[in-house]
């Protein structure tokens, strides 16, 4: 019995520890911690975008072209404004901005590299190595180039044939190209041909668009240079065949001897 009280205050103490942990316990608990994520560029998209830099007029506007083409979404391309246009002033650097939506849905990293070289070798044989951006926009969609002196060079675009159901290597020997020379230059592989040389310096005016590739296909109901088949005779008018001679009726047998 003589030790009961202090059995009672021992436990008394050590409630109230107990309870004076308790808000540090809450809080610690509580605590929320923040994790950062960086996206990084895939290898493949800096290998390409390193690649068509120079094509493409900087960095940044491979990346926009090679990340567009991938994903099939908007591109953007800024470049230098005109001296007598207008754009956005940064500090002393006036730029304009081009964004058009490309032809093709999203495709494979290699099949960006293949359009993109395709759509190089088909300017630079226009006589194009340093194009604008609507210049790039018709290489790859489709469009035509106005020239100083009016004439004019329709661009068929890669991407639009290739969404019209064309391969690659058909596409490249409608231009003249073989797919291999293409991929292992298309700068060089543009400038090899005749065309090139016949453009050579050209002056591009400005770009028209509008003219897909299957502008100037014959729809799936027009069937332009098939006879015409209102022209064939009526067969409501044709000659009536007479009607057959009657054929008599047979002699009766009722006159015969014997009946």
């Amino acid at each position: 019995m003589t030790f009961r009280p202090l059995k009672n205050t021992l436990i008394c103490a050590a409630v109230l520890g107990a309870l004076s942990l308790a808000p540090v316990m809450a809080q610690t608990a509580g605590t929320t911690t923040t994790t950062t994520t960086t996206t990084t560029a895939t290898h493949e998209s800096v290998t390409l975008s390193n690649q068509f830099d120079t094509f493409a007029g900087s960095t940044t506007n491979a990346q926009a072209l090679v990340q567009g083409l991938r994903d099939g979404t908007a591109i953007t391309l800024t470049e230098p404004a005109p001296t007598t246009g207008t754009g956005t002033t940064t500090g002393t650097t006036t730029t304009v901005s081009t964004t058009f939506t490309p032809a093709t849905g999203p495709m494979g990293y290699g099949n960006v590299k293949i359009a993109l070289s395709l759509a190089e070798a088909s300017l630079a044989q226009a006589g194009i190595t340093d194009p604008t951006a609507a210049e790039l926009e018709a290489a790859l969609n489709g469009g035509t180039l106005v020239l100083a002196d009016g004439t004019s060079i329709d661009l068929n675009g890669v991407l639009a044939a290739r969404a019209a159901g064309e391969g690659w290597g058909q596409i490249a020997n409608s231009m003249g190209f073989k797919l291999g020379d293409v991929m292992r230059s298309p700068k060089a592989a543009g400038s090899a041909s005749a065309s090139a040389h016949a453009h050579a310096g050209v002056s591009v005016t400005k770009v028209e668009f509008g003219k897909g590739h299957m502008a100037d296909r014959p729809s799936a109901t027009d069937h332009a240079g098939k006879p015409d088949f209102a022209g064939k005779p009526d067969f409501a008018n044709k000659p009536t065949i007479p009607d057959r001679p009657q054929i008599p009726d047979h002699p009766t047998h009722a006159g015969r001897p014997g009946g």
